[in-house]
This record gives C-alpha cells, structure tokens and sequence, in this order.
C-alpha cells in the first residue's frame, strides 16, 4: 500500500492549490481524483482580482477574457451603477483548463496525481487514514477534503450534511448570434433582482456566454423559467447552443467545525464561497493556502496544525463570510428601505463591492450594526 504524507481529495482550486504549497516544501502528497483531467467543472469562471493577485504563478495562459469594469442592476434594471478599475476586477476562466493548470504546477513539485480513483471508504487506524478508492487502498497521515460543496470525504468523515445554507444555481454555456455576442462581450453585469432573493449573471468567455441564475432563499423556485426572462432582458435574439448546468453553492461555512480526526475541509467542501456574489474560486484557494501553511508550520503535528489552521481562518476568511451573510440578505431582499438606501447611495455601495472584489479593501466588519445605524439615521 502506498503512503503519503497529505491525500488530497479532489483536483479544483483549492485541492491543487494546497497540493502546490506541500509539494514546493517537499511534502509527499497526492491528488486523487475521480475524473481524468481536463474535466469540465460547473462554474460561471469569474475568477475576481482579490483571488488572482494571490497566486503564486502566471495564469495568463488560461484567461479567457479581462474586464476592468462591472455592471450591477437593481430593481429589474431600473437602477444601473457601474464601477472600474485600472487593472481588471474579474478575470474570465473556464475551470477545465484553470484547474488543470494548478495541477501541473503541484506536479512541478513531485505531487502524485492519481486520476479515475473513487474514494469509497475511510478508515482510521493508529493515527493514519486507510483510504479506499475505486483503484485499490492509499494510506496517509492527513487527509484534506476538498471534493465540493456535496464532499463525499466530508460524510465519510462525520460531517452532517445541514449545518450549511446551500443555494441552487443554474449555469449555462451559451453560443449566440454574432451580433448579440459582439453587443454583450464587453460587459460584465450582475442583475440583481432579475431572479427573488438571487440574481443573474452574463460572463463573457472567449467565444461564448457563460450565463446563470440563483435564489438565496429556500423553497421551490423554477430557475429555468427565470434563465429564459434574462435572455430576453439581454435581448438575445437566437440562442444557437446551450449547454446547462445545475449547481448548488455554500454561501455559510458549516457549523459543525472544519477538522475531524486528521481530516481538513477547504473550499466549497467547508462551506466558504463568498455570500454575496457567490464567488467561490477566490476562498477556495486561500483556504488551501491556509491549510498547507498549517501542515507545513505545525511540522506535520495533528494537533498543532488544527489549531493554526483554525487561527487562519479566523484571522479574515471566517470574519469576511459572517459580514457577507449579512449583506447578502440586505442586497437580495427587494423592499423599500434597501431601494432607498440604493437610490442615495448605490454608487458608494457598489464602489466599495469593487474594491473588495479587486482585492483593494477588506469585508466591513460589525455590519449589522453599521447598517442599522445607516437605515435609522436616514429615517430618523
């Protein structure tokens, strides 16, 4: 049986991500995958600034498409507020060729990639995980889930599956006309409002659309009825091919703790996608980044790099999610104080999401009490 000293479950961002940072020290590590890469990975591909200017190696070979400003809609388009930078906010991806790359470059490293291995079971004896894949068994010292929002290593390992708020998404690879594509390819947007509680999205890729719709409310909801309203509110004219893909994404960590024995959860497998935009790529590679360090500082020390990794996380990532669960809840929610509170100060509110998205300014903290206090002087 061979062993390692990390398994990592999972190839995404925020398994190779970790895979990169054990592998550069030196750490015998092990990406098992259940696919062969390149696979397709649902995924609207806005891989924001405050992400990308993390990475420690070039991605320029992987980019689709660079924009410099975003578009937000409110109210069924009747309130618009567009915002910029100097150097792109939100760099276009497609998750394939963008996971594959971080891979490669763990590969650098002398990780092992171990593609079409199904993990099946976990054991734990004498400290050490038994893994059982589809492939035969692998044994390692610390395992990291990082398998996506639905972590089958997660169940494994003990994790209740509703100390999360799961959403659904609907994402679509779309090929338009070429006069619809050259019309909407140099912009952005994000039309809030355009689906209850949620909204919907139009990302430009190289050749096509990578357009979506989700709700951040539970209960039934017909997302595709709401996907064929925002064609027409772009005004799509003919759709030549379409490809659609149902997701649901973490917009709250878990509640229940993110190490178990010597399991670790990052990425969507913890439940740290970003509430607001719902962006997950950029988290999911700083919770890899976190969980390497705690490995490698901890010198492979169970209970040492449990508690860094906890450190880590509540340093920023933690504090950052609980502010966004808030606002979420004030942009999503379509009442009179918000649209009041937008009609006076969109631009100001939709300036600050840029920056935080260009990676410029932090998530405010205390924003409940910020926010109260705001509505209550405009009000009062």
């Amino acid at each position: 049986m061979k062993h390692f000293q990390v398994a990592i479950i999972g190839s995404g961002p925020s398994g190779a991500s970790t895979a990169f940072y054990l592998g550069k020290k030196g750490i015998s590590t092990v990406i098992i995958e259940k696919e062969t890469l390149p696979r397709y990975k649902t995924c609207g591909g806005g891989f924001v600034n405050r992400g990308k200017k993390d990475m420690p190696f070039d991605i320029s070979e992987v980019i689709e498409r660079e924009f410099f400003t975003v578009d937000s809609y409110f109210n069924d388009g009747k309130i618009h507020y567009k915002s910029g930078k100097d150097t792109p906010i939100v760099t276009m991806i497609m998750r394939d060729a963008f996971d594959n790359l971080i891979v490669e470059k763990a590969k650098e490293f002398g990780v092992t990639l171990l593609e079409n291995h199904t993990l099946k079971n976990i054991d734990f004896i004498d400290n050490k995980s038994i893994l059982n894949t589809s492939q035969g068994e692998i044994s390692a010292d610390f395992v990291i889930a990082a398998d996506g929002v639905l972590s089958p290593t997660a169940k494994m390992a003990g994790w209740k599956e509703d100390t999360r708020k799961l959403i659904p998404a609907l994402e679509y690879e779309v090929e338009v006309s070429e006069e619809d594509f050259k019309r909407l390819s140099n912009q952005v947007r994000f039309d809030i409002d355009a689906v209850p509680f949620g909204y919907a999205w139009s990302f430009p890729k190289k050749n096509h659309l990578s357009l979506g719709v989700l709700t951040t409310k539970k209960g039934k909801i017909n997302l595709k009825e709401y996907y064929r309203k925002y064609l027409q509110t772009l005004g799509i004219k003919e759709v030549i091919k379409e490809d659609a893909h149902g997701f649901q994404i973490p917009i709250a960590p878990r509640t229940d703790g993110f190490v178990k024995n010597n399991v670790f959860l990052i990425g969507d497998a913890a439940g740290f996608a970003e509430p607001i935009t719902a962006e997950g790529i950029s988290n999911a590679i700083l919770s890899g980044k976190y969980v390497a360090q705690a490995l490698i500082e901890s010198e492979l020390n169970r209970n040492i790099a449990e508690k860094l990794y906890i450190e880590k996380l509540n340093i920023k990532l933690l504090p950052e999610l609980k502010s966004g669960v808030i606002l979420s809840k004030f942009f999503y929610n379509n009442n009179p104080v918000r649209n009041y509170i937008l009609k006076n100060h969109g631009q100001h509110f939709n300036d600050l999401m840029v920056d935080i998205l260009h990676g410029d300014k932090p998530f405010p903290t205390n924003v409940s009490k910020k926010l109260k206090a705001k509505i209550k002087q405009k009000l009062f």
